[in-house]
């Protein structure tokens, strides 16, 4: 089951009203519980700017997959601020670094919201983050800095081009019990910047 609601947060820009997606569990208890970085694009191919979904809510279905995900859309006027910890230059815009910000408002609002409406296992062992390209960097810099509330991260085709050193400082704050599954596509890293390759082998 998806539920959607309005919630308000800091954007880059000031306080935003935005959509937040949950997928929930049919059967009642307590669990897990994965949050994701670009809301529209979880679950409807509607909501997603290129047409296709990740189809979340389907998948979990198919798979019995018990936890529950929350998922808040982007800022789509400045994407790139939102979603990095430190400001950048690229040939895609600049970021003015308001990372902390957006995780600061997922931790300490957020999470206490579901935690309180939903049947959670709200501890650390049971929460989880997920992004990819932005929303991946965002997902390692909250198992690296937030890493008293996140045990597990996955980032997919993470934006780590947008500052090497800085990526790869992330890996080396992870908690020793701390788990990250880490993937990025072969076209993909020829298709990028030319820093791609070292980017990534920097946060091996």
């Amino acid at each position: 089951m998806i539920q959607e609601c309005s919630v308000t947060l800091p954007a880059p820009s000031g306080m935003q009203a935005r959509k937040a997606y949950f997928y929930l569990p049919e059967r009642a208890g307590r669990f897990p519980v994965l949050y994701l970085f670009d809301g529209q694009t979880a679950f409807r191919d509607d909501r997603a700017p290129y047409g296709a979904s990740l189809r979340l809510g389907e998948f979990l279905d198919g798979a019995g997959a018990e936890l529950i995900v929350a998922a808040v859309e982007c800022d789509g006027k400045d994407r790139l601020s939102e979603y990095s910890p430190f400001a950048f230059r690229s040939r895609f815009g600049a970021s003015t670094g308001q990372g902390e910000q957006f995780m600061d408002w997922l931790t300490g609002t957020l999470k206490p919201h579901i935690d309180g409406r939903y049947g959670t296992h709200f501890d650390r062992a049971h929460t989880f983050i997920m992004g990819s390209s932005m929303g991946g960097l965002m997902a390692m810099y909250a198992l690296a800095e937030y890493g008293h509330i996140f045990s597990r991260a996955v980032s997919m085709s993470a934006a780590v081009w947008t500052d090497p050193e800085k990526s790869a400082a992330f890996v080396k704050k992870f908690a020793p019990d701390a788990a990250l599954y880490f993937d990025y596509g072969t076209a993909e890293m020829s298709a990028l910047l030319p820093n791609q390759r070292p980017a990534l082998a920097a946060v091996r």
